[in-house]
């Protein structure tokens, strides 16, 4: 308890003094641009909120050097995370790092984790297709690939105020959960830290957007669930492996979605910005022309519960069902073809009656 204590006090008071004292480093730390397609703040904000949850995780960390033996696996997390929150924090910074060299910051990360801890996906539960993990290295491949993609993934969908952090904490609870069921107290600590230091962020950024995550928390929020989510699966085999498939199904179904419309639908480099993520046209067509974004629950503010919920709907299912791996294939074939289908349906000016709460 003492350990999660000083993760959330000592982020909530990094994130209060980076707020205090913008005005010494806004020129370098604050988001200046207010007109691209994926901006929808009125304001300049310092977007480093990334070293505030940081700061919470060493602290955490820190405390149970103190009073644990050997928390080697604690500290080796940590240590692997560096280079992709470092990169995140230096795109925040100069505003010029590009998202191929981001990626190979975060690849370079998670390649630690596989070697230091050492952890890798192992199966599937697919009969034949297991087979391929006779070869060690597909594991691995696999790994560094799952959690590149799911740190990028955190990136991606952190358009809104509270959005991306409070996607996180669910999922993390979810993490909690079933690290309770199987009495794992190193999987519950290192899911109650991060949750307690993005809680210490989150309060200052949702609703009024005081500060951003930016792209070194969004990584590192990322990296450290992908992680986890992994860590957790590979410690206690009657997890089905899909639950850390699952859990994820937001962030996951949202990137892929966005390379597929990137790449194939528009001709595009994926990385490329565009307008049209789920979350943005939930506020340009839901939202936008009901509530100004001068209000404390302004129009941004309200759209992230809509994907609070939408999370839930892939994590509740995988916390119910996590040892059966064919219901959770179920239900992410039942997630993944709602999403698309609400998708398409905001697309097409067709949202569902039941999406306007507000009328």
């Amino acid at each position: 308890m003492s350990g999660l204590l000083a993760a959330f006090l000592s982020s909530f008071v990094a994130t209060l003094l980076i707020i205090r004292f913008k005005h010494l480093h806004q020129r370098f730390s604050a988001d200046w641009d207010l007109s691209g397609p994926q901006k929808f703040h009125t304001k300049v904000v310092p977007r480093i909120g990334g070293i505030s949850i940081a700061i919470g995780l060493c602290a955490a960390i820190l405390f149970r050097l103190k009073n644990v033996p050997n928390p080697s696996i604690e500290l080796t997390l940590l240590i692997c995370a560096i280079p992709t929150f470092a990169i995140g924090v230096t795109e925040d910074l100069t505003k010029k790092i590009s998202i191929r060299l981001r990626l190979i910051f975060t690849t370079i990360a998670a390649t630690l984790f596989v070697y230091l801890v050492p952890v890798q996906i192992t199966r599937l539960d697919i009969p034949y297709l297991d087979l391929i993990f006779i070869f060690p290295v597909v594991g691995a491949v696999l790994t560094v690939f799952a959690i590149t993609g799911l740190a990028n993934a955190y990136n991606i969908i952190d358009g809104f105020n509270g959005l991306a952090g409070m996607v996180g904490i669910i999922t993390l609870m979810a993490i909690t959960y079933v690290g309770f069921a199987l009495a794992d107290p190193l999987i519950m600590y290192l899911s109650l830290i991060m949750a307690s230091s993005i809680l210490g962020f989150f309060i200052w950024n949702y609703p009024r957007g005081l500060i951003f995550l930016g792209d070194g928390g969004a990584y590192l929020i990322g990296f450290w669930i992908a992680s986890l989510s992994i860590l957790l699966t590979y410690r206690h085999q009657e997890i089905s492996p899909w639950f850390a498939l699952l859990i994820n199904g937001y962030p996951i179904m949202e990137t892929l979605f966005t390379i597929y419309r990137r790449k194939i639908h528009q001709g595009k480099s994926p990385g490329q910005p565009d307008g049209i993520h789920f979350h943005t046209l939930m506020y340009r067509r839901i939202l936008m022309n009901n509530h100004q974004d001068n209000n404390v629950f302004s129009a941004n503010a309200r759209t992230a519960p809509y994907f609070w919920a939408l999370a839930v709907m892939s994590i509740a299912p995988a916390v119910l069902w996590w040892q059966s791996t064919p219901t959770l294939i179920g239900a992410c074939t039942l997630f993944t073809t709602s999403y698309v289908w609400l998708y398409g349906r905001i697309v097409k000016f067709k949202t569902p009656k039941w999406l306007h709460l507000e009328k």
